[in-house]
């Protein structure tokens, strides 16, 4: 049951005198402005109107930017070599190593047939890695990149393995983490959302559906959704001014709206009129800061060569990946790509071989740009899509037009900068690229990983919510991932 309103914070905020709205935002900003994410505090958090604390440690990323790869990447051309499959090439996957689990209705009525990887696999760096010759960037940057071999989920299908893997659980309702890190720590940037979303802009249609909710704020106040940016002219809608609106009137205009719904929130404290008040002043400032962000012609014709010659082209991954740096150097808490399109149940060697080409060399150029900057020291980037691919061949494993089903049960994922460790691989399948042999790390433990990294507690980051307190890596099992920690 609520409490009465006579005794809740917000009707005495609105009710006590000698406090003004102003007075308060300004100790906030002072705040914020004086607080250093690496300096070791008690964090405070909000947790359905009902103030918790939650020990901080000390940060060592301060911002987040996720490659998220959807459609599912293929671990066995790309990062978890097994050259023992050319032994059973065509032979049927032995049930010791399937243990009856469970295959998509795409693949259940056909024979398992082992289908060795359609890639070589190249060493690189000091650390040796081994990495497909799909992705000759990546490999590259090895040395800066820690490689999780490892990771499971619980999902076999892509919208309820995505949900899972960007919310902690596999029904839409849930905050994604973009939004619990929004929430647990803010924005650095007054003038930007503290979660932006940009999503690739694809040369060919792609029927996979991204969801508005992998992005959502759930039962989080809405201030705390990811912001998408589109590809388009107006980057967000109904950002731009109507044609002979000057400046000044729309100030005005805001000014009356602010107070009227001021007024409306001493009367109710609902706390989504609170969000109201905050999104028409950000869209306010928005309204200067995006088309500067947006606009590349600032940038030297070496970073546009550093990211390869898509990166002219509004709205490619490559295009993308500078608006990153660009939102990362702005202070935004967190930055999420998506790029479509790996789902490749056939033709994997000509379509898995055109993503690679789409993100391969932007990814790479992303982390070498951030370095040079001294940004990558700071900022923890995540490349990984929902779950990986199985080791049979999808149809006729010995033609050109075969592909591989989902498979969530061992898929790598790979970190770099915000404190992980460099040049390193976490964890092992088994020879099948099948289940995972040693260190597994479940999606939740990936959570609690990137959490931890920004000064966080995953078991004290909590919201109340239908009197329950929910938390982004919920109330199985979890755990941080300390050895890839640096």
């Amino acid at each position: 049951m609520s409490e009465p309103l006579d005794r809740t914070r917000r009707y005495f905020l609105g009710h006590c005198t000698g406090i003004s709205l102003g007075a308060m935002a300004l100790s906030r900003l002072l705040h914020q402005s004086n607080a250093s994410p690496n300096t070791p505090a008690s964090l405070s958090l909000k947790s359905g109107g009902v103030g918790v604390r939650a020990t901080a440690h000390r940060a060592r990323a301060r911002r987040v930017i996720f490659l998220t790869q959807s459609g599912g990447p293929s671990q066995l051309e790309l990062f978890d070599e097994k050259p023992g499959l050319s032994t059973w090439a065509g032979k049927e996957l032995p049930e010791s190593v399937r243990r009856g689990q469970r295959l998509t209705t795409m693949t259940a009525n056909q024979k398992q047939l082992v289908m060795p990887s359609r890639t070589q696999f190249l060493t690189h760096g000091q650390c040796g890695a081994r990495v497909g010759e799909w992705l000759p960037h990546i490999g590259a940057i090895s040395d800066h990149v820690c490689f999780v071999k490892s990771i499971h989920t619980d999902q076999i299908n892509h919208a309820p393995a995505m949900t899972q893997f960007l919310t902690g659980h596999q029904i839409p309702g849930r905050p994604s983490m973009g939004a619990w890190v929004s929430y647990g720590l803010g924005s650095e940037n007054q003038n930007l959302p503290e979660y932006l979303v940009l999503i690739s802009k694809m040369q060919r249609p792609s029927d996979q559906p991204l969801y508005d909710h992998y992005w959502g704020s759930g039962f989080l106040p809405s201030q705390y959704q990811g912001v998408k940016l589109r590809n388009a002219r107006d980057p967000v809608l109904y950002l731009r001014d109507p044609e002979g609106l000057p400046t000044q009137l729309r100030r005005g205009m805001l000014n009356g709206l602010s107070e009227l719904n001021s007024m409306r929130l001493t009367e109710t404290g609902d706390p989504e009129i609170a969000t109201r008040i905050r999104q028409y002043e950000m869209a306010f400032r928005m309204q200067t800061s995006i088309p500067d962000l947006i606009d590349l012609s600032d940038e030297p014709s070496e970073i546009f060569e550093l990211y390869g010659p898509d990166s002219r082209r509004p709205g490619s991954y490559a295009a993308n990946c500078i608006l990153a740096r660009r939102l990362a150097e702005r202070g935004v808490r967190f930055i999420q790509l998506f790029h479509p399109d790996w789902d490749h149940h056939s033709r994997l060697s000509s379509w898995c071989t055109a993503r690679c080409r789409d993100t391969d060399r932007p990814s790479a150029a992303l982390i070498i740009d951030l370095q040079r900057r001294g940004l990558l020291e700071d900022t923890l980037v995540i490349w990984g899509g929902e779950f990986g691919r199985g080791v049979a061949g999808q149809g006729d494993w010995t033609s050109p037009d075969a592909g591989r089903d989902h498979h969530p049960r061992s898929f790598t994922v790979w970190l770099a900068g915000g404190g992980i460790k460099p040049g390193f691989t976490h964890g092992t399948t088994d020879d099948f690229s099948y289940n995972v042999a040693e260190n597994p790390v479940h999606v939740r433990d990936l959570h609690a990983t990137v959490l931890h990294q920004l000064g966080i507690d995953h078991e004290q980051l909590t919201y109340r919510f239908q009197g329950l307190d929910f938390r982004l890596t919920g109330v199985e099992p979890s755990q941080i991932v300390q050895s890839i920690l640096a």
